[in-house]
């Protein structure tokens, strides 16, 4: 005979109650650690910062070097097209009406090698500035000398001595203008865009 005494069987339909798990003790914090952990996502969001502006800067030297690479030569070209204006002003219009065939064809030839020049210097960004009638702007023109002329405002610009030229945003080359002296005030106008005009 056991000698036991009868302890109840646990009733499989009736669960036993349930003890919640206390909180994991965590440990203590590390005053230390939590620093250099700041520190190092510091150091890399700045590093981070840096080579974004890194990025930008080099493309931006990029964009600025393909626009305006070409400075220096596109200045010795414009001496080349400045030459070739002069040879075709030379000659007035009774002059190239009464030459013979053969000059006409030289004359005719040295006009399409002119606008061929100028398309070139477009296609790589050099764009000429085409001033007259134009508000003086000392950004883009060079005053040469003030005509007296009461029929047209002060300021304004009524002859063009040489032309200018932009490469890109920047001038490449100030127009060379005679303004006008001596007739109203000019109005307060914004310039009309010189690339509007060019040739």
């Amino acid at each position: 005979m056991n000698d036991t005494p009868n302890q109840p069987i646990p009733d499989a339909a009736q669960p036993a109650p349930a003890t919640a798990p206390g909180p994991a003790p965590s440990p203590a914090p590390s005053t230390a650690l939590d620093r250099e952990l700041a520190e190092a996502k510091d150091r890399l969001l700045r590093t981070l910062a840096e080579m974004e502006n890194l990025r930008n800067r080099t493309e931006r030297a990029v964009a600025d070097s393909r626009t305006y690479g070409i400075t220096a030569f596109a200045r010795d070209i414009l001496t080349v097209a400045d030459g070739m204006h002069r040879a075709l002003e030379a000659l007035d219009k009774e002059l190239r009406e009464n030459a013979n065939e053969s000059v006409k064809a030289l004359l005719d030839g040295v006009e399409l090698t002119e606008r061929a020049l100028i398309n070139a210097l477009e296609k790589h960004g050099v764009k000429r500035i085409e001033p007259m009638g134009q508000k003086f702007d000392p950004n883009r023109h060079q005053a040469m000398y003030e005509v007296e002329d009461a029929s047209v405002p002060s300021g304004q610009i009524v002859q063009v001595v040489q032309s200018g030229y932009l490469i890109g945003e920047r001038v490449l080359r100030p127009a060379m203008v005679a303004i006008a002296k001596g007739g109203p005030k000019a109005s307060a106008e914004p310039p009309a865009n010189d690339n509007s005009r060019a040739n």
